[in-house]
């Protein structure tokens, strides 16, 4: 199945889910704006391509998981962008939600999405055993143990020169968990064995210290047109980056250094079980730089 019939399907899941008992229309409305803008959906794709790559046909319950990893990731930009946090005009080239629909109706759609797709999942035909684990792995990645906690500690770490070690806790956290959790998801759909799922959450990690590191490079040198959203604002926040820590070239080699031990990691998979890495090679290979 291409990618974009993937996002397709995703985004249709998603919208399937709020259309179909649409109890307050407007919250429906400020929900899918957000939804519905566009963005790469490298989380819920490299779930989906990482399941075909070990030979399982893609159902629609595996879009429902899909589309729950990307409503929790779309609802903590929606909060992100507002006042009280980073104070941004604009998210994937449009307006941010809340200067479409005001701070009230933002963070009441922040929160359905934060809300929602456990109940997406748990209504998913998967086994039971298997929902309960992605469920509590999904919490674990979201919130006050994953990237609630370290949205805190980047507010925290503002004005402040914070070591590296400092950094990539934060990072760990507020963008690493979710990027690892379509590789934690992919081996309990699949019931894989105990090593080939520690080799796929290790990827995750580092695949999602490199998309930081990559963040705060391209907020540094790309311009709206590339972002979707104001660039420098990391600069104006002085917050510790990547680049202001490291360097611009340093940064550049250690995102370079984690995309490629992502890519060994998948092929000592590919020695140890069935399973193509080709796709999930791809969607790292379009984080690089020149990607």
């Amino acid at each position: 199945m291409r990618q974009e019939e993937k996002r397709n399907r995703v985004e249709k899941a998603v919208r399937s889910f709020y259309e179909e008992k649409a109890v307050a229309p407007h919250l429906v409305e400020s929900v899918l704006y957000s939804i519905q803008a566009g963005g790469k959906r490298l989380r819920p794709l490299l779930l989906l391509e990482l399941l075909e790559a070990f030979g399982l046909e893609l159902t629609e319950a595996h879009f429902q998981v899909a589309g729950a990893l990307e409503m929790i990731h779309t609802g903590s930009l929606i909060h992100d962008d507002l006042p009280a946090m980073d104070n941004d005009d604009y998210r994937r080239g449009q307006l941010t939600n809340h200067k479409k629909f005001g701070e009230a109706l933002a963070i009441l759609a922040g929160d359905a999405l934060f809300l929602d797709p456990f109940g997406m999942i748990v209504a998913s035909a998967l086994p039971d055993a298997v929902k309960v684990s992605l469920i509590l792995e999904l919490s674990d990645a979201s919130g006050s143990r994953g990237m609630v906690a370290g949205q805190v500690l980047d507010m925290e770490g503002e004005h402040k020169q914070l070591t590296l070690a400092e950094l990539q806790t934060i990072h760990a956290n507020k963008t690493g968990r979710l990027l690892a959790y379509p590789f934690i998801a992919a081996g309990l759909i699949l019931e894989l064995q105990a090593d080939i799922g520690q080799l796929l959450e290790k990827i995750g990690k580092k695949l999602g210290l490199a998309f930081q590191v990559r963040d705060d490079i391209l907020d540094l040198v790309a311009d709206f047109e590339a972002l979707g959203k104001t660039p420098q604002k990391d600069l104006v926040a002085e917050k510790s980056t990547y680049p202001a820590l490291l360097g611009l070239e340093e940064s550049k080699a250690l995102l370079t250094s984690e995309l490629d031990a992502c890519e060994d990691l998948l092929d000592q998979i590919t020695v140890a079980c069935d399973f193509d890495p080709q796709a999930i090679k791809n969607l790292i290979e379009g984080l690089r730089i020149d990607g």
